[in-house]
């Protein structure tokens, strides 16, 4: 679980967010959301230590990132997987070695205690075929796939996620929403996914997060936005008329 306590940064005189206060459970997707603009960015930058804010707590359970030491830091971070926008994944490596990676650098494994990992995790994502090819051999859907095993080779107690259906097709991208979830579940994780997916938001949004203007305008979960009177929050989830027609549908069920 990652509490935030009265979280706020500001760039010289600029506030960029101010006073956000929020709790990711453990077991859940997180869903930061808003438009460009709104500090989604600076504030998972914050929550992940890249950036220090001005004000408040950052508790990872129970221990305040803000002020935890740089051995302390760098324990956490080997706690942390990233899944990136850009998959981050390395040209000349094949997939066994972009997933091999994370156990080179943090842990004193084995050699061959690292390769069944790397097929444990590959075989999670449904890729067990692709050992010895490169990232440019295979599909977007399948980069996607390897960056989410080798963000979960450490077996991290947090995941985040930066726009992790971004150039994907629809039918991918729900794929990638499934295996996230499921991930997510199987390996009790502390989920944060930061998106403009509003697929996404609806179908595995267990807690959501909607800033606007740097500050937290709404809090809840998938279920709840459907009953929401909050304008703002409206506005940007419903703008196309598939996801308007989505809500009436889910009144109507709900008889109202």
């Amino acid at each position: 679980m990652i509490t935030l306590k009265n979280i706020s940064k500001s760039f010289d005189d600029r506030v960029i967010i101010q006073g956000i206060d929020a709790v990711m459970e453990s077991g859940k997707c997180n869903l930061v959301i808003g438009t460009s603009g709104s500090g989604k960015t600076v504030l998972t930058k914050c929550i992940v230590g890249l950036i220090k804010p001005n004000e408040g707590s950052i508790e990872y359970d129970g221990e305040d990132l803000v002020q935890m030491d740089d051995k302390t830091k760098k324990q956490l971070r080997q706690k942390i997987g990233m899944l990136f926008q850009g998959n981050a994944l390395f040209d000349s490596m094949t997939v066994q070695q972009n997933v091999k990676f994370p156990l080179d650098m943090f842990t004193k494994l084995t050699n061959g205690e690292k390769l069944k990992k790397v097929d444990e995790v590959l075989e999670r994502v449904n890729l067990t075929d692709a050992h010895k090819r490169f990232p440019a051999e295979i599909s977007g859907g399948m980069k996607k796939r390897v960056g989410i095993a080798r963000s979960i080779v450490l077996n991290p107690k947090y995941l985040f996620c930066d726009e992790p259906n971004s150039g994907l097709d629809p039918q991918t991208s729900m794929v990638i929403d499934k295996l996230i979830k499921e991930i997510t579940i199987d390996y009790k994780m502390t989920t944060v996914v930061v998106t403009h997916d509003m697929n996404s938001v609806m179908e595995i949004g267990d807690h959501i997060l909607y800033l606007y203007q740097g500050k937290k305008q709404w809090e809840g979960t998938n279920k709840d936005i459907i009953f929401s009177k909050d304008q703002l929050l409206n506005d940007f989830i419903f703008a196309s008329e598939f996801l308007q027609d989505a809500k009436q549908m889910r009144m109507q069920e709900a008889g109202i």
